[in-house]
């Protein structure tokens, strides 16, 4: 690749940049370490429309690292909850309390350091590094393999190693020597406005000259697709228990797998599991069955099947523990609880 290309490269971004670029996100202002972190672990597989009210409410609640370090893991979960990919939170977390005890509290200013932490990944590294500090490291999310994909005119999936390593060595070959913080904005921004997935806007894209992709006509079909494959289907059935105080029956997820940590509603595998524990809580009431819920996760499609009972008695056989709990309507912000079972305890009356 001739030096001139990725001189112009460069230029041509940043120029592009100045006169259109997002100058004005929250994390941006002030740009600590902190907050550049926090909003690279949101952003991931999120858009920066979703992520911004929940990362302008997660800093108002804790403001630095020592905050989120000392932080109970269920705030931390409250303030993610909505956001999806909980392990995010949880690595978060895990990570602050790190920094706490081998960084004097403060996010390292080291790239193999920061890589040793849980969450923080090789492209979310160099961002770090790149927009806190102005170092010298690339990025590759999703939007720069498009980029770079488009622009050289790479083909194969992006997800595989040979494709993955040519797009980091394209990825460094093209860095600036300066302005590395408004490099990588300059980039996500530009593959989220103009070089999207679908439709992008080639004629107001400032690399269109050079592109590859564009003088070819393949940019419908690059970067090239993941083959294809059918997300398997999976059932699950909850309980909407509530005493007679109106009071909702939660139990912690376990430490691993879906939906870890979170609180949900108890959850069984089939109906008749789910009759079995519900006929040993003592007196119900009253017990309806509702609409089924869909949701989709990146490996899979459930469908919940929620059935919504009301004890008659005092609730005497389930009590508050560890891992499970009664909660009013004003608990449900304060904790962690997954997207789907919040838009149903909170869609109906």
């Amino acid at each position: 690749m001739a030096l001139d290309l990725s001189d112009r490269f460069a230029t041509r971004l940043l120029t592009w940049f100045d006169a259109h670029g997002r100058h004005d996100l929250p994390w941006q202002h002030p740009r600590t370490p902190y907050r550049v972190w926090l909003s690279e672990i949101m952003l991931q597989q999120t858009q920066v429309s979703v992520v911004i009210p929940y990362f302008q409410r997660f800093v108002a609640a804790l403001p630095d690292l020592p905050a989120l370090a000392a932080a109970p893991r269920d705030q931390v979960l409250a303030l993610w909850s909505g956001l999806g990919y909980y392990a995010r939170a949880r690595n978060l977390h895990t990570a602050a309390q790190r920094c706490v005890e081998l960084h004097d509290g403060d996010l390292p200013h080291d790239f193999d350091a920061l890589l040793a932490l849980p969450g923080i990944g090789r492209s979310t590294a160099g961002a770090i590094l790149a927009q806190a500090w102005d170092d010298r490291f690339a990025i590759l999310d999703g939007n720069v393999k498009r980029l770079f994909a488009r622009f050289h005119g790479i083909e194969g999936w992006p997800g595989t190693p040979i494709i993955e390593k040519q797009l980091w060595e394209l990825a460094n070959a093209h860095l600036p020597h300066s302005r590395l913080a408004d490099f990588t904005q300059a980039q996500m921004d530009l593959g989220a406005t103009l070089c999207t997935r679908a439709n992008p806007d080639c004629t107001r894209c400032p690399l269109h000259e050079d592109c590859v992709a564009f003088a070819s006509d393949r940019t419908a079909t690059l970067p090239t697709r993941r083959p294809g494959k059918t997300k398997p289907e999976r059932e699950t059935h909850v309980v909407w228990m509530e005493d007679r105080d109106g009071r909702i029956l939660l139990q912690r997820r376990p430490p691993t797998g879906v939906w870890a940590s979170l609180w949900a509603l108890p959850q069984f595998d089939t109906s008749a599991d789910r009759d079995d524990w519900l006929a040993s809580q003592g007196c119900i009431a009253s017990s309806t069955e509702l609409d089924a819920i869909e949701h989709v996760f990146t490996h899979f499609r459930l469908h919940i099947h929620p059935l919504r009972a009301r004890l008659s008695t005092a609730r005497m056989r389930v009590s508050d523990n560890d891992d499970q709990r009664w909660a009013t309507r004003d608990d449900l912000a304060t904790l962690g609880i997954p997207a789907p079972i919040r838009r149903l305890l909170e869609s109906t009356p």
